[in-house]
């Protein structure tokens, strides 16, 4: 199964994460398309202007090549590109997990962790990988 993984990646600490976590899907069997392994930041600086369409067009294109999406929901609020990117996955029809290991509260209900449109158009939100394969189970079979 292939899975488009979302979420930021502006800090090292986000890069970090997330190669990690692309680590543990791969080893899990899964084929991971995951959009900081799209460009080096040297190729974004030479798109110059274009960059911003050019991103946004090799990660629809992904997420159209991907039987799901897995989101990193971390953060006071999930990151725009990020929201964007479920936003589309829903639109296609795409089954969509999100995984946030935030321990803040947050979300627009009292027992939401997200915005609940993030929320009700997920197969649900886990807290660590192991609760992400069981998200992913039911899509794989």
């Amino acid at each position: 199964m292939r899975i488009y993984q979302a979420g930021p990646l502006f800090t090292k600490a986000e890069i970090n994460w997330h190669k990690d976590f692309k680590k543990q899907l791969t080893d899990a069997g899964y084929v991971v398309q995951w959009p900081g392994d799209f460009f080096t930041q040297q190729e974004i600086e030479a798109l110059g202007a274009d960059a911003p369409k050019v991103i946004m067009e090799r990660d629809r294109a992904a997420i159209d090549d991907c039987d799901a999406v897995v989101a990193l929901l971390d953060g006071a609020q999930v990151d725009d590109g990020t929201a964007w990117e479920i936003g589309y996955a829903c639109a296609k029809g795409k089954p969509f997990g999100g995984i946030r290991t935030d321990f803040r509260k947050a979300g627009d209900t009292a027992h939401g962790c997200v915005n609940v449109m993030i929320e009700g158009s997920c197969l649900g939100i886990a807290k660590d990988f192991e609760e992400v394969l069981k998200l992913l189970q039911p899509i794989s079979e």
